[in-house]
């Protein structure tokens, strides 16, 4: 007689496909018989609640069921942490931490935490400290850095130690972007300052349009590629020229650069700084030519054909009023026609004014009278129109009449589009056409202020009084602004920026034409998708779906005292982020 031995293996839950039904969940129990491996069905569970089945899945795996998932985990806190890990990545990767590291252990995690909070979440010291509190904080960043609760002199600590550190750190990034006979992009802005006992704050030229304010000065040495390397605040009276000695003195004595060509504009250097400053030491410079310089060379070596233009956009020419220099003349259509339309809306809009203050001169009652009151309303319309250059004004103490200057205006019109670019770089070290895109290279600086002024890193206003503080914390945003460039640069594909910027540049008939978009550019714009079908960015707004990936801070009922770091899984967008940014936002030291 043959016997059978069964062993059980084991019960399990298994879930079979039924066409266009729901599937069917069936308790089944797995069995040996005479050798094989066979199972059998033990109850049909697919009326039962998911989560009465899920607990007895649970069950025959050998685990406990409980009542609810918050007997096991109690979520005490969740933080936005996805734009903490990748902007504090990204400060790991380019090197910020490194450069602070000679900072007292005390205060090198905050002077880090400063600089990251600076692109997350701009705002004034004070608001820093405070959302860097464990029972405000509105982020990860402290959690993630184990910053303990500090008082607020600490933050003030680390910010003057960072102004004490730039020397230092500036250097280093010079050591790293800069080489002798490089470019060097420089350019300069200002911002006005609250308070006025800050000795830097002074009133002068602004370029925010808030001329009511004093404001400070600051020049921005950056790379050929627009990175930025040094930073130098000057008193708010400063004129552009007189800030070149100072930055010329930082490359020569604190980087160690005997040699380098200098990138400004035509109001930075002047031929007075080229004459004092760059020839004596030995320095290369690419800058632009005054409209007045413009007109005096048409006279001497014009006037030229607009046909001369046509195929490269530029022509080159010398001049003995620049020995050993090269003038690269360009010209552009488009900014021929604009310039052309502003002057007449100019033109036109004085005239306007110009005829209300003579028909004041005429009227029957309260009639315009005085040549000094007749003055006074002409001079308001010269100065917000700008246009008493192309006026013949004739005052007298009852009338006022005016004619337009036609010779001059056509002699300004007849340059129209027009700008040299001077340089004294050999053509065998730059060509006509490598000059004419390192000189407009310092859009990228034009870039560099936009950011750190208005759209991300809020430099201004300046609460700050004293000047070492101001000084310091200009050079906190640039600090901010060096990762937030490298952070653009590795998340490119999926910004609206255009990833084959170089390549279009090179497919340009001539420099002096625009730059066309890429295809995948103009695919970004007119879509909003990436090719894999993800939604395009900008910066700020990809910092914030990154911040949806939260730090949470959970605890065990067995054991409430231990505390338990979980983060949210990111999405597949939020993946991609992280992984051209190579950053592990699971890691949290």
């Amino acid at each position: 007689m043959l016997v059978y031995v069964i062993f059980v293996v084991a019960m399990y839950i298994e879930s079979v496909p039924n066409r266009n039904s729901p599937p069917a969940i069936l308790l089944r129990e797995a069995y040996r018989a005479a050798g094989k491996v066979k199972k059998r069905t033990l109850a049909n569970l697919s009326d039962w609640e998911p989560q009465l089945v899920e607990h007895l899945r649970t069950l025959l795996r050998g685990g406990v069921a409980v009542e609810s998932a918050q007997q096991v985990l109690c979520i005490e806190r969740s933080l936005p942490h996805g734009h903490v890990a990748a902007v504090l990545g990204m400060a790991r990767r380019c090197g910020v931490e490194k450069l602070l590291s000679s900072a007292p252990a005390r205060l090198r995690s905050l002077a880090l935490a400063l600089v990251v909070a600076r692109v997350i979440e701009p705002g004034s010291k004070l608001a820093t400290w405070r959302m860097l509190q464990a029972q405000c904080a509105t982020h990860s960043l402290s959690q993630v850095l184990n910053i303990a609760e500090l008082d607020l002199d600490a933050v003030y600590e680390a910010l003057d130690w960072l102004g004490e550190a730039q020397p230092k750190v500036e250097r280093a990034l010079a050591n790293k972007h800069l080489s002798n006979g490089v470019l060097v992009l420089y350019d300069l802005t200002s911002t006005w300052v609250t308070g006025h006992c800050c000795p830097l704050a002074a009133f002068g030229h602004s370029r925010d349009d808030q001329g009511k304010y004093p404001q400070i000065v600051f020049g921005l040495l950056c790379s050929a590629e627009g990175c930025p390397v040094a930073v130098e605040v000057f008193a708010g009276n400063t004129g552009d020229p007189n800030t070149v000695a100072a930055q010329l003195d930082k490359l020569k004595t604190r980087f160690g650069l005997s040699h380098v060509v200098w990138v400004g504009d035509r109001g930075m250097i002047t031929q007075a700084r080229i004459d004092e400053l760059l020839r004596p030491a030995g320095m290369g410079w690419i800058t632009a030519l005054r409209s007045p310089d413009i007109m005096a060379l048409v006279e001497e070596r014009g006037p030229w054909q607009m046909s001369l233009f046509d195929q490269h956009g530029l022509i080159e020419v010398d001049s003995e009023k620049y020995p050993g220099e090269r003038l690269v003349v360009c010209r552009n259509p488009l900014l021929a026609q604009e310039r052309t339309r502003k002057r007449e809306a100019l033109l036109k809009a004085t005239e306007k004014d110009f005829d209300a203050i003579v028909a004041a001169t005429q009227r029957a009652r309260r009639r315009l009278q005085g040549k000094d009151q007749i003055g006074i309303r002409v001079g308001r319309v010269v100065n917000a129109h700008c246009m008493a250059k192309h006026f013949e004004l004739t005052l007298t103490e009852t009338s006022f009449a005016y004619a337009r200057k036609q010779q001059q205006i056509e002699a300004e019109a007849a340059i129209d589009g027009l700008y040299v670019i001077r340089t004294n770089v050999p053509k065998t070290q730059l060509s006509d056409i490598q000059t004419v895109s390192s000189y407009k290279s310092l859009a990228q600086v034009e870039r560099a202020f936009r950011s750190m002024k208005t759209i991300d890193l809020h430099v201004r206003p300046i609460f700050h009084w004293s000047e070492s503080r101001v000084r310091a914390h200009v050079f906190l945003c640039m600090l901010a602004y060096y990762v937030e460039w490298h952070l653009r640069q590795a998340l490119k594909p999926m910004l609206y920026d255009d990833e084959e910027l170089e390549l279009q540049r090179e497919k340009r008939p001539h420099p002096v034409a625009p730059t066309p978009p890429s295809e995948s550019a103009k695919a970004k714009a007119a879509h909003h998708h990436t090719a894999d079908a993800l939604p395009v960015h900008s910066l700020r707004t990809l910092l914030q779906d990154l911040a949806t990936v939260t730090f949470n801070v959970t605890s065990a009922t067995i054991n409430p005292e231990a505390k338990i770091h979980v983060t949210t899984r990111p999405t597949p967008l939020q993946a991609k982020a992280f992984a051209l940014l190579g950053v592990n936002p699971q890691r949290t030291q």
